[in-house]
């Protein structure tokens, strides 16, 4: 069961979903000094099944044991995930939680507690899943894969196991972001030196950030970013940062993010400790004539073959994530340049591929960045591969995921034989029969 089992665990942990009323609960185990409620299991047996991916009660049990086996190991052994990361994570899952019921007070009224409440429960379960994570990556970080071991994988595989590769399609975008003129700067910029004119007159600079800062990550904590080594934030930024003795404040200092006001609180070696204040422009109000125009004419001199379009993507794409690659996506779960054409494709890319051809140009359409700026952008339907059994030849990189998953598993059901060993584990006996972890496989540690 383990090897389902670590899949599993990565489940999007969203406490906030609504499940279905538990109507007794009680503990039904204990890993250390953790513990796991019977409404848990619960609750994660009926998200697998939301997010269609269906488990037993007996596998939502094992895979919780999993997680709370490695948080404990993982306190043992000093491995910590920084705040930092949990913070970014929190506010990830709180603006999807806006983004589904519209706005902070329609959250409140649907699970009839505070904003303040519901994120220190959500924030304890982020922390404790990267916590886990981060503890699966260390125990598996020095593992590699030699291409001798991916043929051996392979040629263990029974020929009518052989896994079927999905149709999959290649596309590349160029990008061309709309510009922010003058007076919208120069609107920004006022207001921040406004900002800083209030804070050096008495007001505190972490409750302007609260109020006004469009920076979701650090605005509710009043624009702290906590310490930050060199190379860690975008030229701009960390230049003006280092060069402000503590506690002073910048000037308007602009990056791709949009025009920060700066205070730097403690300076230590190559690092720096500072807050922010972010202002962005708003893109919705931004004219994107200039840039259809000039993807339009970017368009015409690739149909022409006047330029290849992966060297227009270089020389032209305001994507920078793309830009290099000659513009081609990558699928977000493996990073392959081969995308499986389904549901889990952008939606916006599954419909327009319907209608299109391989080897053809879209002309520019709307585009929106992941940090929300404004533009447009022309699709280039570079092939598309019908469904097929895997081979050695086509579908070598995808095999080399299959076969460090499975050295991953390998190794990590022998750190597991050990750890049950240092961490007290005790499950209820209304759970007896799942046998959890396998006693042909794991000895040690687990008590019914």
């Amino acid at each position: 069961m383990l090897k389902k089992l670590f899949l599993f665990i990565c489940l999007p942990m969203l406490a906030l979903a609504q499940d279905a009323p538990i109507n007794i609960d009680r503990i039904v185990a204990k890993v250390d000094n953790y513990i796991i409620l019977r409404s848990e299991v619960e609750q994660l047996y009926l998200r697998g099944a939301q997010q269609q991916q269906p488990v037993s009660k007996c596998q939502a049990l094992e895979s919780m044991v999993v997680n709370k086996l490695l948080v404990a190991k993982a306190e043992i052994d000093s491995v910590y995930v920084e705040d930092k990361q949990v913070d970014d994570q929190l506010t990830a899952r709180m603006q999807q939680m806006i983004q589904l019921y519209g706005n902070e007070k329609n959250i409140v009224e649907q699970f009839g507690k505070s904003l303040e409440t519901l994120k220190s429960e959500v924030r304890s379960q982020v922390k404790e899943q990267l916590t886990a994570q981060k503890m699966q990556s260390k125990i598996t970080e020095n593992l590699k894969i030699t291409p001798n071991e991916v043929k051996k994988f392979f040629s263990r595989i029974p020929k009518d196991s052989i896994p079927e590769i999905p149709t999959e399609v290649e596309l590349a975008h160029i990008v061309r972001l709309a510009k922010v003129t003058k007076a919208q700067k120069e609107e920004l910029s006022e207001r921040l030196l406004d900002y800083k004119r209030r804070v050096l007159a008495g007001d505190k600079f972490e409750d302007l950030a609260k109020e006004y800062s469009e920076d979701p990550g650090s605005r509710q904590f009043g624009g702290d970013l906590g310490w930050s080594k060199r190379g860690a934030m975008v030229p701009q930024f960390e230049a003006a940062a280092m060069k402000l003795k503590p506690n002073e404040i910048s000037d308007v200092v602009e990056s791709d993010f949009g025009l920060h006001l700066i205070q730097t609180l403690e300076l230590r070696g190559q690092e720096f400790h500072a807050r922010h204040i972010l202002l962005r422009p708003d893109y919705n109000r931004l004219d994107v004539t200039d840039a259809t125009h000039f993807l339009d004419s970017i368009r015409t001199e690739i149909v022409k073959d006047s330029i290849k379009f992966e060297k227009a993507a270089k020389d032209f794409s305001d994507d920078k994530q793309t830009q290099d690659g000659g513009g081609i996506l990558m699928d977000p779960q493996t990073g392959s340049s081969k995308m499986p054409l389904d549901e889990s494709m952008e939606p916006t890319l599954y419909f327009m591929i319907d209608s299109m051809k391989v080897g053809t140009i879209t002309a520019p359409m709307p585009y929106r960045s992941e940090d929300g700026k404004t533009g447009v952008r022309i699709i280039y339907y570079k092939a598309k591969h019908a469904p097929h059994k895997a081979s050695l030849n086509d579908d070598f990189e995808k095999l080399k995921d299959f076969a460090m998953m499975e050295k991953r598993n390998v190794e990590i059901e022998k750190w597991f034989k050990k750890a049950t060993a240092d961490v007290y584990i005790k499950i209820d006996p209304e759970f007896e029969s799942c046998n959890i972890f396998g006693k042909d496989r794991i000895s040690g540690g687990v008590e019914y």
